[in-house]
């Protein structure tokens, strides 16, 4: 079960895909716009592209230290049922040991099996577990990116950035960026802002 843990650069991977966020304007506006920027750089002073620090966007983002929490509980939880399930599994099996020469040869068969089968359903049973956690991580992470993109393309629109890019200490094509460019703190103030709206 510890592979299925929950863990920060999961989620740090999830953030890491909103990073190129193409214009926020429609087609239509793209398309009456093409022309007139011919003659005009890349990046107007006023359309800057901006970054945004994943992993202290994750840290610091209510939604996802809630939601952090409630992953966290039920995997340990699930690991706490499986060790109850493996103890009793356990406990059974030495109990037949225990027991195996004094039984005539035909229980001993039908134990064997019995304790057999068992053994097969609790593997499947971990295995099931397993991928149902990571199945319910799955579907968290992207409301996690949906509810991260859905906001910065709000964002960007507002302030008038044509791209918001992320940055992830050691996993990052960003070598340098000018501190002036960091929105993180201004995103994290919304989306936390937007997230206890959310909670009421």
């Amino acid at each position: 079960m510890n592979r299925t843990s929950f863990k920060l650069s999961t989620l740090a991977t999830a953030v890491a895909l909103v990073s190129v966020m193409a214009s926020c304007q429609n087609k239509d506006e793209k398309a009456t716009t093409t022309a007139a920027k011919t003659d005009s750089p890349a990046v107007k002073s006023g359309e800057p592209i901006v970054y945004v620090n994943s992993d202290s966007l994750l840290t610091k983002y209510e939604y996802f230290k809630d939601l952090k929490v409630k992953l966290d509980e039920k995997s340990k939880a699930a690991q706490t049922d499986l060790a109850s399930k493996q103890q009793a599994f356990q406990r059974e099996v030495a109990q037949y040991q225990q027991t195996q020469n004094t039984l005539p040869a035909d229980q001993r068969a039908t134990t064997e099996q019995r304790l057999a089968r068992k053994q097969q359903e609790l593997q499947a049973y971990q295995q099931n577990a397993g991928a149902a956690l990571q199945n319910e991580q799955a579907t968290e992470q992207e409301k996690l990116y949906n509810k991260i993109a859905d906001y910065l393309k709000i964002y960007a629109k507002d302030k008038g950035y044509k791209m918001v890019l992320t940055y992830q200490k050691g996993n990052s094509a960003i070598l340098f960026a000018d501190a002036s460019l960091d929105v993180t703190s201004e995103v994290i103030v919304g989306l936390n802002e937007g997230y206890k709206a959310d909670k009421k």
